[in-house]
């Protein structure tokens, strides 16, 4: 079985510049996800894909492949990420003669999981009957409990409204979460559809401070944190 792991990641972060090859605890941000993906043994080939000659040669310093550089308009702030999938997938296809079995997309920021985290997604995906796999956490706010929305006369009321009172959060459905730790996808649906939520979903929890999405400075700062606080417990 052909199991590609490819990584996406953008030259253009606008949210934090540079974000991509910013150094993290000694080493670039791509670096952690590279590493990561290279020590799953199920995993055969590791590309990026992206835009900026600075991240791919980083990229193939730390052992990835970076066959092709994404085009300019699939690399926009607006350029929705499934395009770049596609686009990674139909290279894939192009250049061998067939998409790999198995994509696994490990973003570049959530540097903070573990290998065992996306073994644990394709253990999932390997029972069968999901299109796809995500990672998940158990979320801070309910919408049946403590999630409001504003209504049309200006008032506030809850997101979802429960069918009789919720007086504590623990009795509320439990939500979660979407992390970016791993996903692992059936490349024949990402060709053939337009988004995740068209596709059967399985997903695996993840422990939150495993599941740190950096999209700002203080996203950064506390990843150094919990990176700093996970070395000095070796």
């Amino acid at each position: 079985m052909n199991v590609t792991a490819i990584i996406f990641a953008r030259g253009g972060s606008k949210g934090l510049p540079g974000k991509n090859i910013r150094p993290l605890n000694g080493k670039p941000l791509i670096a952690w996800s590279i590493e990561q993906a290279l020590s799953v043994k199920q995993i055969n080939n590791v590309i990026v894909s992206t835009d900026s000659e600075d991240i791919a040669k980083v990229a193939r310093y730390y052992g990835a492949q970076v066959p092709f550089i994404r085009p300019k308009e699939l690399s926009q702030d607006d350029s929705p990420e499934w395009l770049a999938w596609q686009h990674a997938l139909n290279y894939i296809k192009e250049t061998n003669g067939a998409l790999p079995d198995v994509m696994v997309s490990v973003p570049t920021t959530s540097p903070l999981r573990l290998p065992y985290d996306i073994e644990q997604c394709l253990a999932e995906f390997n029972k069968g009957g999901a299109d796809i796999v995500i990672t998940v956490t158990e979320a801070n706010r309910n919408p049946y409990f403590n999630m409001v929305k504003t209504n049309e006369d200006g008032t506030v009321g809850l997101v979802i409204p429960p069918s009789s009172a919720i007086a504590r959060r623990q009795d509320a459905p439990v939500v979660y979460d979407m992390a970016t730790v791993a996903y692992v996808i059936q490349p024949k649906f990402v060709m053939s559809h337009n988004s995740l939520f068209e596709g059967r979903i399985r997903a695996i929890t993840i422990p939150r401070e495993r599941a740190i999405d950096i999209d700002t400075l203080y996203d950064f700062h506390l990843a150094e944190c919990l990176l700093n606080s996970r070395e000095n417990k070796l």
